[in-house]
């Protein structure tokens, strides 16, 4: 058929097997069908559950001996593959293949549903789930559904406590390899992953990915119950949460409890008061890295999420989600006392706290209770002494950014509150509400008699 030479008949058995296609070993549980026998063996252990290769480190048990060293590589640091264009380097042959696409752009995989292609058929498999809605991997503890049998093996960990991936530098733990490789970037300052439209660097290809969304306007995952659309899959998941009512991560302090597993996280560290993300600029220590970037953004001025309407730029991209209904009047929350609308959950959540009384932030120092934590952190600079906002012109130092942009318009004579009465013009919003109870009658008539005439 090829005139191929084997010094094997077995060999050349396995061989003809292949050329012809034949399929002559089937899985008697799905009628699977395999060219050799030692594949449908490795097939079968899917059914029975079998993991025979056991790892002597951490007793983590695999199907196929070619798992059980390449997971032996995570314990041992060895990363014998690779890049050629980068020298980063890979525990697996096919992790390589899969980086090697980053340089190359290649991404033969394309999705039958809406064009998206992909450097790999598992990247392709799952990524169709989210069209098809399919989540074939039930968790045993909460019945919660996954799209892929890594997600499962990630949430597992939350209900086993199992953090298996430690830095080598610091000794933080994490939940999966890729938690582990973005993390190490933090101590090495590697950003490998650049933006082919503003040049700017990340230290993982997810995030580029999402960046890269800002760009292009990309939506694609779409809520069925409201239509509204996300760049993310995990803000999608979140939001359905909003329908559902659903909070299946709660404090075990103080019984809170949340949507995300990244927001109870950054929740603990209110009770243990932890604050591991320092600000380079000003020593500020915050309880989470995407704090510390936004924060960061304050000494640097950047505002890298920009309105496609009217130009206006923020430094989160959240700001920029809201600040977009108010082109599109879009309010999608309502509050269920009053039947007030909002543009964002956080504002009606912290609107709800006016009919409930609920002030669930407490200052450690002076027992005062808050309603936001934005007002905490304001007061707890009270007792600090802390003012991290400088003026660029006097040095003038200030509490919070908006009492800093108020303080610039005395020098640049800016006056951009305006009455809707008589369009009198003011430089603070606290001069424009002392000036609205002239209109309104709260103050004394010769106070009204100063305002300009018609």
């Amino acid at each position: 058929m090829c005139d191929k030479a084997f010094s094997k008949s077995s060999i050349l058995t396995s061989h003809t097997g292949k050329s012809t296609d034949e399929k002559n070993h089937k899985c008697t549980v799905c009628d699977k069908a395999f060219r050799q026998q030692a594949p449908l063996t490795r097939h079968m252990r899917i059914h029975t559950g079998e993991r025979p290769y056991k790892c002597v480190i951490c007793d983590k048990a695999f199907r196929e001996p070619s798992k059980l060293t390449t997971h032996t590589r995570i314990h041992t640091g060895e990363r014998p593959h690779t890049c050629t264009f980068c020298d980063k380097s890979f525990i697996s042959q096919s992790n390589l293949t899969a980086h090697m696409k980053i340089h190359t752009g290649e991404r033969p995989h394309t999705c039958t549903f809406c064009d998206k292609s992909f450097r790999t058929t598992s990247q392709l498999t799952v990524h169709k789930r989210v069209h098809t809605g399919e989540r074939p991997y039930t968790c045993s503890v909460c019945d919660k559904l996954f799209t892929c049998i890594s997600s499962l093996a990630r949430h597992m960990r939350i209900h086993t406590g199992e953090k298996p991936y430690k830095c080598t530098v610091c000794d933080k733990l994490f939940l999966s390899l890729s938690s582990l490789t973005r993390h190490n970037r933090t101590h090495t300052g590697e950003r490998p992953y650049k933006c082919m439209v503003c040049e700017k660097v990340f230290r993982s290809s997810s995030i580029l990915t999402i960046h890269i969304r800002i760009h292009t306007g990309e939506k694609p995952y779409k809520c069925t119950m409201c239509d509204q659309a996300f760049s993310q899959q995990t803000q999608l998941t979140s939001h359905t949460l909003i329908h559902t009512g659903e909070r299946p991560y709660t404090c075990t302090i103080c019984d809170k409890s949340f949507r995300e597993s990244s927001k109870l996280t950054v929740h603990m560290k209110i009770h243990t008061g932890e604050t591991p993300n320092k600000c380079t600029f000003c020593d500020k220590s915050l309880r989470d890295p995407s704090q510390l970037a936004i924060h960061t953004r304050t000494h640097t001025g950047e505002r890298p999420y920009t309105c496609t309407i009217c130009d206006k730029s923020f430094r989160e991209s959240s700001k920029l989600t809201v600040h977009t209904r108010t082109h599109t009047g879009e309010m999608s929350y309502e509050c269920s006392v009053c039947g007030k609308l909002f543009s964002c959950l956080s504002n009606m959540n912290i609107h709800m706290r006016m009919h409930t009384g609920e002030k669930p932030y407490k200052c450690s120092v002076c027992d005062k209770l808050f309603g936001t934590s934005s007002n905490l952190t304001r007061h707890m600079m009270m007792h600090t002494g802390e003012k991290p906002y400088m003026c660029s012109v006097c040095d003038k130092l200030f509490i919070t950014q908006l009492n800093l942009t108020v303080h610039m318009n005395k020098h640049t004579g800016e006056k951009p509150y305006k009455c809707s009465v008589c369009d009198k013009l003011f430089g603070s919003p606290s001069s424009l509400t002392r000036h609205r109870r002239l209109h309104t009658g709260e103050k004394g008539n010769e106070d009204c008699q100063a305002l300009p005439t018609a």
